[in-house]
């Protein structure tokens, strides 16, 4: 394939040969991966059959595909996949029924016609299908969770309720100066990641779902624990939270760890980005904020919280309300283009996000005194992760963090937390215990 003609390290070569999660395969640890915002690689956009120099499809095929190769099923140690969300690009619809039948109202806005708002059929011909195929790949080797994102939502337009300013520079009151994008509509989600899809129905490890499996819940065994995973739509609403209760305490003792697709932003604050509000526009949504509040913070069996949309990368750690660690963990690369610039160099200043393959590979080791999780950024472009690729802050940094050292930069990807308090927080999780 074309995209594979950067040069790979000695380090990277290593990797490449020996896969990142097969170091640890016998030493009772065991991986989580997870996928971040994938819209640019299924994007119809960015296919050779619409004049794009190659097919970005194939980078999250490769994804895919170092998953799959590397579950615990086949040998590896990736015990569970996640994705975020913002598996595709393009909505469907302007706006869905049920928000044309509430009175909802879209406006022209001329700031946001970047953001690929306009309904294509392509959606469901390209980029639809290149999804289903991708999770195809992983189908069967291992669980895996996929969450919806604002893009993957059938409709999208702008709030008539949200004019921009004339000057979002220097917007005056106006506390939403680009406008407010809105979101209604998983008609197109459920019949690809639906809990009656083949992807879920009948599997004994996917326990719940909610919404027609916009949100779902999975269980999986690794480490020697038992552990709980619930995938939420974006900003849920209450009867979310209040179904992913149920859930819990369905599953009680469980280590939980939640995916959803916006929680953090790159400052690691609990903040929605301002032009994609679902609060903001309809106030029966929940922003990050409230779902730390009204559940994470509330549920002591959640110690981690997953998310993306926001580009960059970023974590916290909060302390919930029985004095235990909630581990919050955010990453998204769809801005990355080096991948493209290496094929169409003269398009360097175009831009194109894609995502360059990287995706985050988190190593749990519960049997240590003391356990811990390390994540890992590593691309499947690249075949290595981001403190053995030489150029890695020279690709990113200037468009992410660039006030950081290459060093400290490095260390936003590549990091490990202690679970301090995993082991008496969840005895009854062990195996063997019950």
């Amino acid at each position: 394939m074309i995209i594979r003609k950067s040069a790979v390290t000695l380090a990277s070569f290593i990797l490449a040969v020996i896969p990142v999660s097969a170091l640890h395969a016998q030493d009772g640890s065991f991986t989580v991966a997870v996928i971040p915002d994938t819209q640019f690689y299924t994007d119809f956009t960015h296919q050779t059959e619409e004049g794009f120099p190659f097919d970005a499809r194939e980078l999250l095929y490769d994804q895919m595909d170092y998953i799959a190769r590397n579950a615990q099923s086949q040998g590896g140690d990736i015990a569970f996949a996640t994705a975020v969300g913002d598996v595709w690009e393009h909505p469907t619809e302007r706006m869905d029924a049920e928000h044309r039948a509430r009175g909802f109202k879209a406006i022209a806005n001329k700031f946001l016609e970047d953001v690929d708002i306009v309904p294509d059929p392509r959606t469901r011909t390209v980029e639809m299908p290149i999804a289903r195929h991708a999770y195809q790949i992983v189908a069967g080797k291992l669980p895996f969770s996929v969450v919806p994102g604002n893009h993957d939502y059938d409709a999208n337009w702008s709030d008539a309720r949200y004019a921009p300013a004339e000057d979002p520079g220097n917007p005056g009151n106006n506390r939403f100066p680009y406008g407010m994008l809105a979101y209604g509509g998983l008609k197109n989600w459920t019949s690809v990641f639906g809990a009656d899809t083949p992807f879920f129905k009948g599997k004994d490890w996917y326990v719940a779902s909610y919404h027609d499996g916009a949100d779902s819940a999975q269980l999986f065994t690794a480490g020697g624990y038992r552990f709980l995973h619930i995938g939420l739509e974006m900003a849920p609403a209450d009867d979310v939270l209040r179904w992913a209760e149920g859930v819990i305490k369905a599953h009680p003792g469980l280590p939980t760890i939640i995916s959803t697709h916006d929680h953090l932003n790159p400052k690691g604050d609990r903040e929605p980005m301002a032009a994609v509000d679902f609060k903001a526009v309809d106030p029966a949504h929940n922003n990050p904020e409230d779902v730390w509040t009204k559940l994470v913070s509330r549920e002591d069996q959640v110690f981690m919280v997953l998310s993306g949309h926001q580009y960059g990368q970023s974590r916290r750690v909060d302390t919930n309300r029985f004095g235990h660690k909630v581990y919050q963990i955010m990453a998204d690369y769809q801005e990355r283009h080096q991948a493209f610039i290496a094929i169409a160099p003269d398009r360097a200043k175009s831009r194109v996000g894609l995502g360059d393959g990287w995706l985050r590979l988190m190593r749990f080791d519960l049997m240590a005194a003391t356990p811990t999780v390390r994540v890992r950024t590593y691309s499947t472009h690249y075949k290595s992760t981001a403190d053995r690729l030489p150029t890695y802050s020279a690709f990113y940094k200037a468009a992410e963090k660039p006030q950081l050292s290459d060093a400290a930069f490095i260390a936003e990807e590549e990091f490990t937390l202690p679970l301090d308090d995993f082991k008496e927080r969840f005895q009854a999780a062990r195996i063997g215990t019950r």
